[in-house]
């Protein structure tokens, strides 16, 4: 069995949320998700309907139910379906990749200021993540220098 069998097909993965799924797992988390939530409803409206005096109360108590469903259901899934996106820590990438993003950062939100402005707790947040340097050495580039011989 070579590598490749164990992982999923390309094919089979989705983008939703921002988020990677296998589209078998999604549909079983739906199907999971869609029973337990109405299982949770109808017992819920059933036991309801004799303890409580009015029936609106009832059905509300009912969904209330249906939403404790939604969350087990929930749990259930994420017991069931493994994470399917991949963390690597430890490899350092290719500098010319952050300074892209940088890059981006600048064009969409404008200047990106200086780490110099920010308050204590963010600075000392940025170095526990390993990126003040990165931005502390930040430099962008202009229309003058990129044209200009070193």
């Amino acid at each position: 069995m070579n590598a490749d069998s164990a992982t999923p097909a390309r094919w089979r993965l989705v983008e939703i949320w921002g988020d990677t799924a296998d589209l078998g797992h999604l549909a079983w988390s739906i199907v999971i998700g869609v029973a337990v939530s109405l299982t949770g409803y109808l017992v819920g409206s059933r036991v309801l309907a004799s303890v409580v005096s009015t029936p609106e109360l009832a059905r509300a108590y009912a969904m209330l139910a249906g939403l404790c469903g939604c969350v087990v259901s929930g749990l259930i899934c994420a017991n069931l379906f493994a994470p399917k996106r991949e963390v690597i820590e430890g490899t350092d990438p290719d500098p010319r990749w952050r300074e892209e993003v940088l890059a981006e950062l600048a064009g969409e939100h404008g200047d990106l200021g200086s780490v110099d402005d920010l308050p204590p707790s963010v600075m000392r947040e940025m170095k526990e993540l390993e990126i003040y340097d990165l931005f502390a050495s930040y430099k962008p580039r202009t229309r003058s220098t990129e044209g200009a011989a070193p």
